[in-house]
């Protein structure tokens, strides 16, 4: 054979096999669509806590008090003093959420009014540390969080809680 014979079914067989490599990483980015795909459709459920659903997507999941804290630093442009006040509350408020769910002795809706109750302990200490301007923001924001959250529930138009009214704030 020629040196030039064996460079031809060389550059052929090279041909042959870099036509596979393209088929190979056609087919995986063709499999790897759908994989996309998923994680941008989930995306938007990625973030929430502490008035979620402003801004960016929803996560599920409760926030760090750091996050909280954060949110509503740029929310309510809370001053300096009112965050060292705040964040303490907003601890408080995750460890005694973190032990009602890790007890498992109590059933669901016990559990549920608990929380329900923690969380407006919370929302009065906080708002206690709010001026007026800041308390008006506040009320509307936890108003609507309580609207989300009984829409969610089935409590919108036509649903079983429907004659709900979320608690009145306090001046």
């Amino acid at each position: 054979m020629f040196w030039w014979q064996d460079d031809v079914k060389r550059r052929g067989e090279i041909s042959i096999m870099s036509i596979k490599h393209k088929y190979v990483w056609i087919l995986t980015l063709v499999l790897a669509m759908p994989m996309l795909a998923l994680g941008a459709l989930a995306a938007p459920y990625q973030a929430g806590g502490y008035g979620a659903g402003q801004g960016g997507g929803e996560r599920r999941g409760p926030m760090s008090a750091e996050e909280q804290l954060k949110r509503m630093t740029k929310d309510f442009n809370l001053t300096a003093d009112q965050q060292a006040k705040i964040k303490p509350i907003l601890v408080a408020e995750q460890k005694k959420m973190e032990d009602l769910r890790n007890d498992s002795t109590g059933d669901r809706q016990t559990m549920r009014q608990k929380m329900m109750q923690i969380r407006q302990d919370t929302n009065d200490q906080v708002r206690a540390e709010l001026d007026d301007k800041q308390k008006e923001k506040f009320d509307k924001q936890e108003q609507e969080r309580q609207e989300r959250m009984q829409n969610r529930r089935g409590g919108g138009p036509g649903g079983d809680h429907q004659g709900a009214s979320p608690s009145a704030p306090q001046n």
